[in-house]
C-alpha cells in the first residue's frame, strides 16, 4: 500500500510540474483575449529564445510584430460581455452560449492565423542554423507535452482503477 501511495503522490508531482510549465509554454485560447495581447510578446520572446539574432533580424521583428499589433483587429470587448452575461445569466442557455462561444472562436482563429503568418515571416528571417535551433527547441517542447499528455492518461487510469478497487471491496 505504501508503495501505490508513493507512486500516486510521485506521478502527482510530476504531473504538477509539468502542468505548469506547459502553461508556461501554452498559448490555448483564453476567457479574456485582452489577456493573449500581453502574452504574445512573452510567447514571442519565447519562440527566439536560445537563438542569437543579428541587430538587424531583431529590427526586422520588431517591425513585423508592429505592423502585425497595428493591423490587429482590438480585442471585441462586446462579445466577451455577452459571454460573461450568458454564464452569468439566471437561467443557462446552452444554444446562444454555444452560439456565442463560436463567434468568438472564429474570430480567434482569425487572430491565429495572422499570427502564424507574423511567425512564419520571422521564422524566413533566420539563418538556416538558427532555423536548425529553432526547431530543436520546439521538438523539447512537444516531447514535454508528450509526457505531459502521458502522465495525465496514467494518473486518469490509476484514479480509475483506485475507484473501481474500492467500489469492488
Amino acid at each position: 500500500m505504501r508503495n501505490v501511495t508513493a507512486a500516486v503522490m510521485a506521478s502527482t508531482l510530476a504531473l504538477v510540474t509539468l502542468a505548469s510549465q506547459a502553461a508556461d509554454l501554452s498559448t490555448s485560447d483564453n476567457w479574456h483575449p485582452g489577456e493573449e495581447l500581453v502574452k504574445r510578446n512573452s510567447v514571442q520572446s519565447q519562440m527566439f529564445d536560445g537563438i542569437n539574432l543579428t541587430e538587424q533580424q531583431r529590427q526586422q521583428m520588431r517591425d513585423l510584430m508592429q505592423r502585425a499589433r497595428h493591423d490587429s483587429p482590438p480585442v471585441n470587448v462586446r462579445e466577451m460581455e455577452a459571454m460573461h452575461n450568458l454564464v452569468t445569466a439566471e437561467n443557462f442557455d446552452e444554444t446562444a452560449v454555444r452560439t456565442q462561444a463560436e463567434k468568438m472562436a472564429q474570430e480567434q482563429v482569425a487572430r491565429q492565423v495572422e499570427m502564424a503568418k507574423v511567425r512564419n515571416q520571422m521564422y524566413r528571417l533566420l539563418t538556416p542554423e538558427q532555423q536548425a535551433v529553432l526547431n530543436n527547441k520546439h521538438q523539447q517542447r512537444m516531447n514535454q507535452f508528450r509526457e505531459l499528455a502521458d502522465l495525465q492518461r496514467m494518473s486518469s487510469l490509476q484514479a480509475l482503477s483506485s475507484s473501481n478497487t474500492r467500489s469492488n471491496q
